[in-house]
């Protein structure tokens, strides 16, 4: 099957014989393209020549941004910027000579001019997405070449075509590791080949592999690849399309080709092919199931050029309210992180392994989304999370507001690069295109992209808020609560409470009072201090950010699909790591993260883990006992429990303590329960009392060793300048177990072919680079980089008063010659299959249903009644500030007996009004309203009747109930209350939406 593409080419279909290209055949190579790097800081205009002096400069493999010392070393406003200068010498065989070469950046920072042999070759100014340039004619084959990229990483770097500035070039958000900071490749192919998914600078868009006529319960599908050919030839030329899926058993499951095919000399087209696979494992949440479709083409009977897509094939849908993946509904729920996904001391330049580490704990957390924010992800955590079996949206490039002219249009241009690099990555659902709403017309450009570069992908494109958008296909807010029975509403942030990992609780060292810390927040947008009298949600300890957790979880759980017709499709709370990245507390780095900058879990973490354990409802029961059990004789304290479970009993020493009180759902509450040593242990159970699950801990002994372990690729510690491995470091007891109040100071000392790279703790530069560093809560973990020669390294750790403790470890060699390599890492890393293969099904039970509202009567603004029910949180009815007027009555669609009530209430985070509830002419409800994020729930004695009326019968009372969110810049957020007279109007009754639920028996 073939199609036209341009109107400068014309394929014409063949069926005589097949001229052979003269030569031998040849396949084309994918090179590693990271060793022997040097950089310098400064700026040297005569780098760019091949003779420059470089022997002085800094020896790196990459990926590896300059200023990777900052890491979490400094606040982000204070990262390194200036100029810096990369060169890399290395050779091509002169076999090469009449193929083409290209090269591949996954992406530096910011700003960048590139040359080879002294010849500049091009520029790339976006600063995140990948980019590639045809240095076939700049290359003096089996020669020595060198080549050279300056960069310029301001903070505020301007295009130089236009003097525009990028808008996601961002002090806040967007955290400024300088430098090459990602992976380089050269490709080397025929003139005859399958060009790259990389349109800046070379305009291509590669290879695109996608299924349609999905069938979930027959596991069949039609599987289409597609490929941009160029022929760069003088001469016409002929050749077959020949696609071969691979599973990963490594078995061929299908082969198909095309007919013989003509290209015209110096053109470029689209040739397709399609056919009907059987048995598919289909990829999904926790299931990272990926194929190799590998697109070859043939002249006669050898193989010219040969592609290979890792891709995966998964069913998508987005209607009614919800997610659909693979025909069963799924609530999102996972994590807002900076696309940077830092780490400390080396900041986003990480092995593949290591991504793959922080990405799959997401999943191990039964998180099943990750949001990167304001920027596309790098190329490395795309694939990571195809492996590892985590959803993603992506976004291109943004930081909080809408914006128009050039800064609009490098939006857009970015986001056409990110499509057309990340088409075939299965784990991308969702295009972002704004960290905030944009306007209609700029939400259709943005869609237009996609249907353009990936119609077949099943993706969804929307943006943040678009609460009334008619062309987005998913939104949702920051922070508030939505509901929709359209396009499905997920909240894009939630939760910004900050924690550090070392805090447990006011009874525990080192004693931290709940909310102590900073007492002013400084807004990086306008460089200005603010005085907060409150800073307890930014400074917070792991009992209470645990309970914040929990509670801001069960406002989307409880709207979930099944609890009526308009749902919360979930929500990602901000952020998984603790980040280098704007920040509100005591530190200088956001601290909101469920694990640390070193991925050590924090109690949230786990309660998290048994909240989203199921597509919707909850499907494994978990329990989770929050804190340690080491404290001292007279301390009595509340303990808290994370449980799905419906009730929850503890055990002291196997002492029943009774059971729990219930909030949230999931939280359960022992009051005043006295220490004493031993075990401490949580029982969960359903309403029947049969256990469903539990979870203890045990008071740990006196320290009385260091434990050392280590964490490294599954094959192995490359020698090759860049891996890492991660140590972890415990203090234990005589039996093992980890003393959670332990908090020694640590001296390392570390011997062999590797580098220092340390970790992070509380205290001078947060121990940066330093070879001493405390535990905190009995644990930290360390990185050590590899060099370029393999050998064996003995790491020593020594604490005072402890036995000394070393780990030996071995690095292994990686074949390298002339600058260039064929190992890449994320080809070696295995698919996580944990969640096994879910099809299909139903994922919640219906708990109530939703009686619609055909109508309504009142005494003011009757033409805005419908605006309470339209499904649209950006329009209100409201009367006219008048006690008298404050009553609606909605007219159900037939007689129902109603059990609950739901309100969006404008000024819901301050406002309480005072009302009354009637079903037809009983009352059914007496109160003031609470305060919340969004929706309230009113429960009442199931009542039947065909009329419900809502009446104020008091003045509302304004008292912000959540004070302590604010933005970057400052401002709080104040929801929907945009009515500058709203505080004076006291007898006003403003309803956003209501719904109206019946009870299923």
């Amino acid at each position: 099957m073939l199609a036209m593409k341009y109107n400068y080419l014309f394929l014409v279909l063949l069926f005589s014989t097949i001229s052979i290209i003269s030569g031998n055949a040849f396949e084309r190579k994918k090179y590693n393209f990271n060793s022997e790097w040097s950089f310098q800081t400064g700026d040297f205009p005569e780098a760019k020549n091949i003779k420059f002096d470089d022997c002085k400069w800094k020896k790196v493999t990459l990926p590896r941004s300059y200023n990777e010392d900052d890491a979490f070393r400094v606040a982000i406003d204070e990262h390194t910027t200036g100029i810096v200068w990369y060169r890399k010498h290395f050779k091509l065989p002169k076999s090469d000579q009449g193929r083409k070469v290209f090269i591949e950046f996954e992406g530096i920072r910011f700003g960048g001019e590139f040359y080879v042999n002294g010849r500049s070759i091009g520029i790339h100014e976006n600063g995140v997405m990948a980019s590639g340039f045809d240095i076939t004619d700049y290359i003096d084959y089996g020669k020595e070449n060198v080549i050279a990229v300056r960069i310029d990483n301001d903070w505020k770097y301007k295009e130089r075509a236009t003097g525009s500035g990028f808008q996601w070039n961002d002090k806040n958000f967007n955290a400024n590791y300088g430098g090459i900071s990602k992976n380089v490749y050269l490709h080397v192919t025929d003139k005859l080949y399958q060009t790259l998914p990389l349109y800046s600078n070379l305009q291509t868009t590669g290879t695109y592999i996608y299924a349609r006529e999905i069938n979930i319960s027959k596991k069949s599908a039609v599987v289409h690849a597609e490929s941009e050919i160029k022929n760069e030839y003088d001469s016409d030329k002929e050749f077959r399309f020949v696609v071969e899926i691979e599973d990963m058993d490594g078995k061929i499951v299908k082969k198909y080709e095309t007919p013989a095919i003509k290209i015209e000399a110096g053109k470029t087209g689209v040739v397709k092919a399609q056919e009907k696979v059987e048995n598919i494992h289909f990829w999904g949440w926790g299931y990272g199931y990926l194929y190799n479709v590998y697109t070859t083409l043939y002249v006669g009977n050898e193989p010219v050029d040969k592609v290979k897509t890792r891709t995966g094939f998964r069913k998508t849908a987005f209607r009614d309210g919800m997610v659909y993946l693979n025909d069963r509904v799924l609530q999102m729920k996972g994590y807002a992180q900076r696309t940077s996904n830092e780490w400390p001391s080396v900041g986003m330049s990480v092995p593949a392994w290591l991504s793959d580490y922080s990405n799959k704990l997401m999943v191990d957390g039964n998180a099943n989304l990750v949001r990167w924010m304001h920027v596309t992800p790098w190329k490395q955590d795309v694939e990571s999370c195809d492996r590892v079996g985590l959803i993603q949206a992506m976004p291109a490039g943004d930081s909080e507001k809408d914006v128009d002219g050039r800064r609009w249009e490098l939006r857009v241009d970015l986001m056409r690069d990110a499509i057309i690099y990340n088409r075939n990555n299965p784990s991308i659902l969702f295009y972002e295109s704004g960290n905030e709403s944009i306007s209609e017309e700029h939400m259709a450009e943005m869609k237009a992209l996609r249907d353009k570069y990936d119609p077949y992908g099943g993706r969804a494109a929307g943006s943040r808020e678009m609460l009334d958008s008619k062309i987005a296909e998913y939104g949702g807010e920051m922070l508030y609560i939505n509901k929709s029975a359209h396009i499905p509403m997920w909240a894009t942030e939630y939760c910004r409470d900050e924690a550090l990992r070392k805090y447990w609780d006011e009874y525990s060292y080192p004693f931290h009072k709940n909310g102590e810390g900073s007492k002013a927040y400084k807004s990086t947008v306008t460089n200005t201090v603010q005085k907060k009298v409150d800073a307890t949600a930014y400074n917070q300890n792991q009992d209470s950010y645990t309970k914040e957790i929990v509670t801001r979880w069960f406002d989307y759980f409880r709207i979930r699909p099944g609890t009526g017709k308009r749902v919360s499709s979930g929500g990602v709370n901000i952020i998984f790591s603790d980040s280098n990245t704007h920040y509100r507390g005591a530190e200088n780095y956001r601290r909101s993260g469920e694990v640390d900058a070193m991925r050590i879990p924090k109690d949230a973490f786990f309660a998290h883990q048994v909240m989203w354990d199921g597509w919707v409802d909850i499907e494994n029961y978990r329990t989770h006992i929050v804190g340690h059990w080491n404290y001292t004789p007279e301390v009595k304290k509340d303990i808290y429990v994370v449980s799905s479970g419906e009730q929850v009993e503890l055990f002291v020493n196997g002492k029943s303590k009774g059971m729990g009180e219930r909030s949230s759902h999931f939280l359960f509450t022992f009051k005043d329960i006295q220490w004493e040593p031993g075990v401490i242990k949580a029982v969960s159970y359903d309403s029947h009392k049969n256990k469903l699950s539990d979870h203890e801990i045990k008071t740990a002994g006196e320290p009385a060793s260091l434990k050392l372990s280590l964490m490294q690729a599954p094959d192995g510690f490359k020698a090759d300048g860049a891996d890492l491995v991660l140590v972890q470091i415990e203090v234990v007891d005589k039996d093992g177990l980890r003393c959670p109040l332990a908090n020694n100071l640590i001296t390392f000392d570390l011997k062999g072919e590797a580098e220092w790279r340390g970790g992070i703790a509380q205290g001078p530069d947060n121990y940066i680079l330093s070879k001493e560093l405390p535990v905190e809560c009995g644990i930290n973990r360390v990185l050590i980089r590899s060099t370029t020669k393999s050998g064996s390294i003995k790491l020593t750790a020594t604490a005072e008063g402890l036995p000394v403790q070393t780990l030996t470890f071995t690095s292994v060699p990686v074949k390298e010659s002339n600058g260039l390599s064929t190992y890449i890492s994320g080809e070696h890393q295995p698919s996580n299959l944990t969640r096994g293969e879910v099809l299909g099904g139903e994922s919640f039970k219906v708990s109530r249903k939703t009686v619609d509202i055909i109508g309504a009567v009142t005494e003011t603004n009757q033409d805005k009644v419908r605006n309470s029910f339209d499904d649209n949180e950006l329009s209100e009815w409201s009367n006219d500030g008048k006690l008298k007027t404050g009553w609606i009555i909605y007219e159900l669609e037939r007689d129902a007996e109603v059990s609950e009530i739901e309100l969006k209430l404008t000024g819901w985070r301050m406002r309480s009004y005072p009302i009354q509830i009637f079903v037809d002419d009983k009352e059914v409800y007496k109160g003031e309203t609470e305060k919340s994020l969004g929706y309230i729930s009113i429960p009442i004695t199931p009542t039947k009747g065909r009329f419900v009326k809502v009446q104020l019968i008091g003045q509302s009372t304004d008292s912000d109930a959540f004070s302590d969110i604010v933005e970057v810049t400052g401002k709080i957020e104040l929801d929907l209350y945009r009515d500058p007279n709203a505080t004076d109007a006291k007898g006003q009754l403003r309803i956003v939406e209501i719904d109206v639920h019946e009870s299923v028996k």
